[in-house]
C-alpha cells in the first residue's frame, strides 16, 4: 500500500518513474506479482531485481524462514521483532540508489512510514535521514532519498490514496503469499484498521476479517 501510494504520488508530480522490486526470497513473494501488474497497467518501467543469493544472510526472520510461524495479532514488540529482516531496507535502498545514479535520476522514492509504532529501525526518520545523507556523498551524483509518508500513519496514507482515487484492491500487504490475505498477521490488521479509521471497507479479499 505504501509503495503503491508513493508511486502514484510521484506520477502525479510528473516524475519520470522507474519502478524497482526485489526478490530476496521473501515468503510473501506475491507482492512481486502484484507490483508487476500495477506497473503494467500504469505503463511504468518495472525491474524485478533477483537478489535471492543473499537469502542465507537474512534468513533469521519469519518473513524469510519457512520453518517459522508468521506472528498473528496486532503489532507488539514481542511479535513485531520476529518480522524484521536483517538490514533489508539498507540493502534495497543501496541498490535503488545505484540504479538512480546509473540512469541519471535525482531521487529514490521510499515508501517507509513510522506510523504509531517505531520498532522497525529502517522505517524511522533517523534511518532515512542517514541514508539520505550518505546517498548525497556516496557517488559523484548526489541522490535524494525521498520518503513522503515517513511521519504518516497507515490511516493517513489510505486517506491520501483515497484523495487520488486509488484502487487498493490492486495492492498486497499480507505477510503470507497465499491466494487471499490472511487478515490475522500484524500487516493485515494494520491495513484493516487504516480503512476502518477512514470509515471504508478494504476492497481486498481476506480469509478472515477480525471483528476488532
Amino acid at each position: 500500500m505504501d509503495s503503491y501510494t508513493v508511486l502514484h504520488r510521484a506520477l502525479r508530480e510528473g516524475a519520470n518513474v522507474h519502478a524497482l522490486s526485489f526478490d530476496y526470497g521473501q515468503r510473501h513473494a506475491k507482492e512481486l506479482e502484484v507490483a508487476r501488474g500495477v506497473c503494467q497497467r500504469l505503463q511504468v518501467p518495472h525491474q524485478v531485481v533477483d537478489i535471492r543469493a543473499i537469502h542465507g544472510l537474512i534468513d533469521n526472520s519469519a518473513l524469510t524462514d519457512n520453518q517459522r510461524d508468521i506472528p498473528e495479532g496486532d503489532y507488539q514488540p514481542d511479535n513485531l521483532t520476529d518480522t524484521v529482516v536483517p538490514n533489508r531496507n539498507m540493502v534495497l535502498l543501496s541498490l535503488a540508489i545505484a540504479k538512480a545514479v546509473n540512469i541519471g535520476a535525482e531521487r529514490v522514492d521510499y515508501g517507509a512510514h513510522g506510523g504509531d509504532h517505531t520498532l522497525y529501525p529502517d522505517c524511522r526518520p533517523e534511518f532515512v535521514q542517514r541514508m539520505d545523507d550518505v546517498a548525497k556523498i556516496a557517488n559523484f551524483s548526489p541522490i535524494e532519498v525521498h520518503a513522503p509518508y515517513l511521519t504518516s500513519s497507515k490511516a493517513e496514507i489510505v486517506a491520501a490514496g483515497i484523495s487520488m482515487n486509488l484502487d487498493y484492491a490492486q495492492t498486497w500487504t499480507c505477510y503470507r503469499g497465499e491466494a487471499l490475505a490472511c487478515g490475522r498477521c500484524g500487516s493485515c490488521r494494520e491495513r484493516l484498521a487504516a480503512f476502518a479509521a477512514n470509515r471504508m471497507e478494504d476492497p481486498l479479499a481476506y480469509v478472515t476479517v477480525p471483528s476488532s
